[in-house]
């Protein structure tokens, strides 16, 4: 995601579809600062304006909002990997591009949060919650797997895609530990360190072609 698609996402809706998107991302925020446990229905309600009692008329409960946080951040990104791949860039560029699409999102984006949310407060959720965010994340894994199986047949990047998978989206999704936006490396320096770090095959073959 760019950061003008990030600023779209987060720009203001009408009626209650808006009203349910403010909280949403609200919830990411406090959720990503405060910890899922220790964020009440009470502080959730007042980061957008509303009563306790008016959240409920969004979400049945506060494990709906944890879920929503997740599965909006997923949603977002297949929506958007996939337009990547119907592109009619070649393999290793839709690749590259997928790449940054993934990392913006989590820094500039929604992303970030919902990642957050998944690693630390998976737990929190039940059974039948975890099973839909784990159809969300296994759709978006395939759209991976397909760019990298792409790259692979093409003769642009070597080895097993399903390890260069887990691999590259393991380090991704980890640095919403660590990675500070305002720390000593600039955000798109950053990305692009990283995807030199995970695809130098690829990187050094986009030099090669200049």
């Amino acid at each position: 995601m760019t950061q003008k698609r990030a600023a779209d996402a987060a720009a203001p809706r009408s009626g209650e579809e808006g009203r349910r998107h403010e909280l949403v991302l609200a919830a990411g925020r406090l959720f990503r600062e405060l910890g899922y446990e220790r964020t009440t229905v009470r502080e959730l309600a007042a980061a957008v304006g509303l009563q306790s009692g008016s959240l409920f008329h969004h979400f049945r409960n506060k494990e709906e909002i944890l879920l929503a946080v997740m599965a909006d951040g997923i949603q977002e990104v297949i929506d958007e990997g996939r337009a990547v791949l119907e592109s009619d860039r070649d393999p290793a560029e839709r690749l590259i591009a997928l790449f940054r699409l993934h990392m913006n999102s989590l820094i500039h984006g929604v992303g970030g949060n919902a990642m957050h949310a998944i690693i630390f407060d998976w737990r929190s959720l039940s059974s039948e919650a975890r099973q839909y965010a784990r159809r969300l994340a296994d759709t978006y894994e395939g759209l991976w797997h397909r760019a990298i199986s792409d790259a692979v047949e093409a003769g642009q990047l070597s080895g097993d895609a399903v390890v260069l998978r887990k691999f590259v989206l393991g380090g991704m999704n980890h640095m919403v530990r660590w990675y500070k936006p305002e720390g000593r490396i600039p955000a798109q320096d950053f990305i692009e360190a990283m995807l030199q770090a995970a695809f130098p095959q690829l990187t050094s073959r986009k030099q090669e072609t200049k």
